[in-house]
């Protein structure tokens, strides 16, 4: 009896012993069942010219649980009473070293407090802070290893999120490169072994020729100014009119030409918007942008700056370069990247817009030989100008209206409109020649 008896308290006291360390392992091993889960701390790297750049975000309870400091009241004056210290804290727990073991020069930046709110979490603080990370000479910067154990050194349950962002893509696309947190089997916080993609220059050359040639494709006001502007190329001005077909050389030369200055216009504030010699608010540009459309109709309608075309079209694509210059002024390239990345988006901006002219070319001189041509450019002319007002209410409005909204809708259908356009023109001018050829006819007999 006193056998079994000491049996079972054996079997009790194991159970007592295993049950705490079954619960801890469970705990350790699987962080979500915390009724309130813990919010991770993120790690952003981009690469930028020979240094890493680090966005960190850390939430404020878990950093003060780990950093020792308990302080009740206003977290912002709490942040300005520790600034010195918490510079330190970070350079002291973030490392960055070659696979050799050499380290790299690791720099904090500046940092503020800021409040985030998630479906699991709720409402909390965060500090969101920057670090520069440059690996040693003609070591090797997009493969290390980064030791970080801010806040998880204490405050085991911590997760780190890392993950990489390209300048060329915009900031838009992402590579996880993995998560710090403690190796349950050791104990120990391991470091992270980052391999970065490398950049290939032809490919995000390319990359950034689709960009230009999309964002022409998607720029409706671009491609009613240009093709207002080239709709009376054809034609010769005669006094406050716009005169005869000028013949296909004649054409072909006034469309190249129009083109060119265009392209000389928006390629030089390109450069300088991108490189950001001058800086011009947005919305002036947009609203220059609608007033030029708005002249390039009235110009087709009667030759408004007749022999000073070229000028024209020069100095409204320096007002179209500017914003053009916005998608790259924001990607923060060191100066290779830069002009390179300049060179494909402007490639691509002109492909996309020979493309046009190219698909434009037999409607605009076949049309042009027509007697339906002063309706059709007092009409395209009409609808033109139309636009150009629409844009420039909504741009000082700062909100769409129908019109616009019914423009974003209609460019879908672009395509099928300059085939039935094409159809109809070639139509047109063989009706008209044919009977041109039986008058001749007539006349001959």
């Amino acid at each position: 009896m006193g056998a079994i008896n000491c049996q079972k308290r054996t079997k009790a006291l194991s159970l007592g012993l295993f049950l705490p360390l079954i619960f801890w392992a469970v705990l350790f091993a699987h962080p979500q069942l915390y009724a309130h889960p813990m919010p991770n701390s993120l790690l952003q790297l981009k690469v930028e010219g020979k240094q890493i750049q680090v966005q960190l975000q850390i939430p404020l309870n878990e950093l003060q649980a780990a950093w020792g400091f308990h302080e009740d009241g206003d977290p912002v004056q709490f942040m300005q009473d520790h600034q010195h210290k918490l510079r330190a804290y970070l350079q002291a727990h973030i490392q960055a070293k070659t696979l050799q073991g050499d380290a790299w020069n690791i720099r904090i930046g500046n940092f503020k407090l800021s409040k985030t709110e998630n479906p699991i979490n709720g409402l909390y603080y965060e500090i969101q802070g920057a670090a520069t990370m440059a690996p040693p000479e003609g070591e090797d910067l997009h493969h290390f290893m980064l030791h970080y154990d801010v806040v998880i050194h204490q405050v085991v349950t911590h997760t780190i999120l890392v993950s990489a962002s390209f300048n060329w893509r915009n900031g838009k696309n992402r590579q996880q490169v993995g998560t710090i947190q403690l190796d349950i089997p050791t104990g120990k916080i391991l470091p992270l072994e980052v391999k970065l993609d490398e950049e290939n220059n032809w490919a995000e050359f390319s990359k950034m020729f689709c960009l230009g040639v999309e964002h022409i494709a998607a720029g409706t006001d671009h491609l009613l100014f240009l093709l207002a502007l080239l709709l009376p190329a054809p034609l010769v001005s005669s006094g406050k009119r716009w005169g005869k077909y000028g013949g296909f050389r004649y054409s072909l030369g006034r469309l190249f030409k129009l083109s060119l200055a265009f392209t000389i216009g928006h390629s030089l504030t390109l450069l300088i918007g991108t490189m950001r010699w001058i800086s011009i608010p947005v919305q002036p540009i947009e609203l220059l942008i609608s007033i030029s459309i708005l002249v390039s109709a009235m110009h087709a309608l009667r030759p408004v700056f007749g022999g000073k075309e070229l000028w024209i079209a020069l100095g409204f694509g320096l007002i179209h370069g500017m914003a053009f210059s916005e998608t790259l002024s924001n990607l923060e390239l060191d100066l290779p990247q830069l002009l390179l990345s300049l060179l494909g988006f402007n490639l691509g901006i002109e492909a996309m817009q020979i493309g046009v002219i190219v698909l434009c070319l037999p409607a605009l001189i076949l049309i042009s030989q027509c007697a339906v041509n002063g309706k059709f450019r007092c009409v395209f002319a009409a609808m033109v100008a139309i636009a150009a007002l629409a844009w420039l209410v909504e741009r000082i409005s700062g909100e769409s209206n129908v019109l616009t909204n019914a423009i974003a809708q209609g460019v879908n259908y672009a395509p099928i409109c300059l085939l039935v356009l094409t159809i109809v023109a070639i139509g047109q001018y063989c009706l008209e020649h044919k009977r041109l050829f039986f008058k001749f006819q007539n006349l001959k007999s």
